[in-house]
């Protein structure tokens, strides 16, 4: 009979990758996916450490299982209760000291390893906990894919980070940046391709630091492995996350200019528009020098819709340096952001400046008056396409019936009444409604694109 395994995952597309690729580790042991941790045989709960109160949210999850565990024991069974991702690479041991209904406990650089893992579970087992950094790589360890892709997948092609900005856990969690070789990744992309992927994003926490090994024997940098991929495998569209400011290279500017396949939309997290706050993060740049990297991309592609990351109240954070950045925000016009207030994360640099740690009442002001002004930026975009024709990807269903969903290039959700039977193609949209996070249209029939196709939508000023 097969064992059902139920995975809730937080946090960042790299943990959406590192969870499907369980499933496909845990395949041959007879493991299929279910959507109800009620019954199931085997629950991973795959964790982030980025946020505040990311571990609280587990041990909300795990007081939430313990009953299912009765009931499953009642029924003759067991549920076994995994801990992964960060937050289990972080908290180790005291996961268990804390909720004691935790089996095992494993880090992100280990989950190849979960059937021995698995293994070594027994009625008399107290915890089993591998959060080591392996000499090996996990790439090295993991099956071909099991699960079939969809219209959009991932691909991890780095992992961790060197660059120690001071409120960050990554460093730690995910450890040092490390680059799949190319032949690797173009032969998962083909595969992700033949399966029915159209679009692919790849993966790091530093994904245009990525150096892996390319066939000629040296490191390619991020903007030549997307060019490979483009050229090689097929693939409709690419993108990548998350990038960092100081790694956009002659090459990766390039290849937005010149790679058709790879959308024009870029996540480029700068965090503050404060040089005091910026180099009190360990960012080791510039509001200015990240202005003129926007101001090169967008000579190279002038319709680059642009992302990014902020933290408010950063330790030591004025009413001036907040102004930086709310000029920052007006200056690049970003067409989508996500913004937090700060929180410590425990070992971090910045975690230690607790007689600098701005009122809790001042960072909630200041989110709201930053996430006011992203939004109207957004808004602005969004109406700017109003009239357009855009190509959107459909990938998924809508919520009403007889609707479906895609992406557009700028990553915008554009929902259209069309037949099921478009959901895998790309079709032009004319652009009828503009809403604050979405797009509505109607599907146009390509008799009717006539030679002009879609249009390129320009900066929003």
């Amino acid at each position: 009979m097969p064992k059902a395994l139920y995975i809730k995952t937080w946090g960042c597309q790299m943990n959406e990758y590192d969870s499907t690729r369980m499933v496909d580790v845990l395949a041959p042991l007879g493991y299929e996916r279910t959507d109800r941790a009620d019954g199931a045989d085997l629950v991973i709960l795959n964790t982030c450490h980025i946020r505040e109160k990311a571990a609280e949210k587990l041990f909300s999850e795990l007081g939430r299982l313990r009953p299912l565990q009765s009931a499953k024991q009642k029924a003759g069974g067991r549920m076994v209760v995994a801990v992964a991702g960060c937050v289990a690479q972080a908290e180790g041991e005291a996961l268990q000291a804390r909720a004691g209904n935790v089996d095992l406990v494993f880090g992100p650089q280990t989950y190849h390893r979960l059937p021995e893992l698995l293994s070594r579970i027994d009625g008399t087992t107290r915890l089993v906990v591998d959060t080591e950094f392996p000499v090996e790589s996990k790439f090295d360890r993991l099956p071909e894919e099991a699960v079939a892709p969809g219209v959009s997948a991932y691909l991890s092609v780095q992992e961790g980070c060197d660059k120690f900005c001071s409120f960050c856990v990554v460093p730690y969690t995910r450890g040092a940046e490390f680059s799949r070789p190319v032949a690797a990744v173009l032969a998962e992309a083909e595969r992700l391709v033949a399966r029915g992927a159209k679009e692919i994003t790849l993966l790091g926490q530093n994904v245009n630091a990525f150096h892996g090994i390319g066939p000629d024997g040296r490191p390619w940098s991020l903007g030549r492995l997307i060019r490979h991929l483009a050229e090689h495998t097929g693939v409709l569209r690419l993108r990548y996350t998350t990038s960092h400011p100081l790694d956009v290279d002659e090459e990766l500017v390039s290849a937005h200019r010149d790679v058709v396949q790879l959308m024009p939309f870029l996540h480029l997290p700068v965090q503050s528009g404060s040089d005091r706050v910026l180099a009190a993060m360990n960012r080791k740049h510039t509001a200015d020098q990240y202005r003129c990297i926007i101001d090169t991309l967008r000579t190279a592609r002038p319709d680059l819709a642009l992302s990014s990351d902020f933290i408010v109240g950063f330790p030591g954070e004025t009413d001036r340096d907040f102004a930086e950045t709310l000029r920052l925000v007006d200056d690049v016009g970003f067409v989508q952001a996500y913004s937090f207030k700060y929180s410590p994360r425990p070992g971090t640099p910045a975690a230690a400046l607790g007689r600098r740690q701005v009122p809790d009442a001042v960072k909630a002001e200041r989110l709201v008056a930053l996430q006011e002004r992203l939004n109207a930026h957004q808004r602005a975009f969004n109406r700017a396409c109003l009239g357009r024709r855009l190509p959107v990807l459909f990938d998924r269903f809508g919520r009403r019936p007889g609707q479906i969903l895609g992406r557009s290039p700028a990553m915008q959700s554009v929902h259209v009444e069309a037949p099921e039977t478009l959901l895998g193609h790309q079709m032009d949209v004319e652009i009828q409604t503009a809403h604050a996070n979405s797009l509505g249209g109607v599907v146009v029939p390509k008799t009717a694109l006539g030679a002009g196709g879609h249009q390129r939508l320009e900066r929003v000023a």
